[in-house]
């Protein structure tokens, strides 16, 4: 066995997840990387918990948002709990809370529906992401998609930038970030059918954890050039047509820019 001392720029790097870089992959020369089935362990389970702790803050005050928006429309703690549940997305769930209806109709429903998925359709590119890390896991992996964030995607993302490669990290910062949102979002319910959640500026809390995220992805000028072009295209598409549209636009075309753009080279 090699003992020779690893470089130290490597060790620093790498530090953060060392605990489970030590796993290997079987040999299967000539597979393709989505095809690969990544090692999966508890201590990768645990790391991504500790990974998306410093993330959890910023989304309990997401959820406080999110539930004391459902107390204000009139939901009541089971409709808030269930909503919550199934429907699982913050900003969805905001934004489609701002047009409730005072009746409900056939076109009102398919309506809300369809601003939900418009929201929601980030989720498109952020699963895709994914894929080619945990594409090779087997097929009970997909139910448990319900589970993906925007926070644990960015642990995610960030470990195996990394060099990592254990499925149960994305795992760990999905599961502990849920559980607080969730709990988080019941308290939010309580706290809203007490005082009015606009009082304390809770309108604010999404965009601006949203803008908070963008700070650890940041990575030099140029890739944020794709950035810059979403948020234009998303506030010209708002302004001319209204509507929710401007979030596929955006996230197409900062999607399209950072395709052209390509990786940044390294030295």
């Amino acid at each position: 066995m090699s003992t020779a001392p690893r470089e130290r720029g490597a060790v620093k790097t790498a530090a953060w997840c060392d605990p489970i870089m030590n796993a290997e992959l079987p040999p299967e020369s000539g597979m393709a990387e989505s095809n690969r089935r990544p090692p999966y362990s508890r201590a990768g389970f645990r790391l991504g918990m500790k990974l998306a702790l410093p993330l959890v803050p910023g989304g309990i005050a997401l959820a406080l948002a999110t539930g004391a928006s459902a107390a204000r429309i009139g939901l009541s703690f089971f409709e808030n709990a269930l909503m919550c549940a199934t429907v699982f997305a913050s900003a969805a769930q905001l934004v489609v809370m701002e047009v409730w209806p005072q009746h409900f109709t056939l076109g009102a429903i398919a309506g809300m529906m369809l601003i939900v998925f418009t929201v929601n359709t980030r989720m498109l590119l952020i699963s895709a992401s994914l894929r080619p890390w945990l594409g090779g896991l087997p097929g009970w992996i997909y139910p448990t998609l319900h589970l993906t964030t925007d926070p644990g995607w960015l642990v995610s993302i960030r470990y195996t930038a990394q060099g990592g490669r254990d499925a149960g990290v994305f795992f760990g910062a999905s599961v502990v970030f849920a559980v607080a949102w969730y709990v988080a979002t019941l308290v939010g319910w309580w706290l809203g059918s007490l005082v009015d959640p606009k009082t304390f500026g809770v309108d604010l809390v999404m965009p601006i954890f949203f803008a908070a995220m963008l700070v650890p992805l940041w990575r030099g000028r140029r890739a944020a050039i794709p950035w810059v072009v979403a948020g234009a295209v998303a506030l010209a598409t708002e302004a001319l047509f209204g509507g929710f549209a401007f979030i596929v636009a955006g996230a197409v075309a900062g999607s399209l820019t950072g395709g052209f753009l390509g990786e940044p080279e390294r030295d």
